[in-house]
């Protein structure tokens, strides 16, 4: 068993930064391909960023491109989602997501093994 536990969430203005963590136990993350999940209120959950085990290889959606930067600190068990020029549309739940196998480019949350509780980042005009 994996346990997920985000942090670093918040309310914040547009244009701030905010970085998210995502802190496992139970077994080591570096086994995992790691995402970042995404749902705002009356909206799908969508995934923003991907990672592979190596954290070599990236994903990320289109609206978040060029502005949140995933990565992984397999030493800590963490990984992180550093999200800059935050917008309000980013408002949302963030949950990280553990997955042993991806067969699809990107991770589905049918793929998920582990998740997390979620965080909520909250961006003001």
């Amino acid at each position: 068993q994996v346990q997920l536990v985000e942090s670093g969430g918040g309310l914040v203005q547009a244009g701030d930064s905010l970085r998210l963590s995502c802190e496992g136990t139970g077994r080591p993350l570096s086994i995992y391909i790691m995402g970042w999940f995404r749902q705002a209120p009356g909206r799908e959950r969508e995934l923003v960023a991907q990672i592979s085990r190596s954290g070599d290889a990236t994903y990320y959606a289109g609206s978040v491109k060029g502005r949140f930067t995933a990565s992984r600190e397999d030493a800590k068990n963490t990984m992180y989602l550093q999200m800059s020029s935050l917008r309000p549309e980013d408002t949302a739940t963030y949950t990280c997501a553990a997955a042993l196998q991806v067969t699809t480019v990107r991770m589905t949350p049918r793929a998920v093994n582990y998740w997390g509780k979620g965080a909520l980042v909250t961006v003001s005009s």
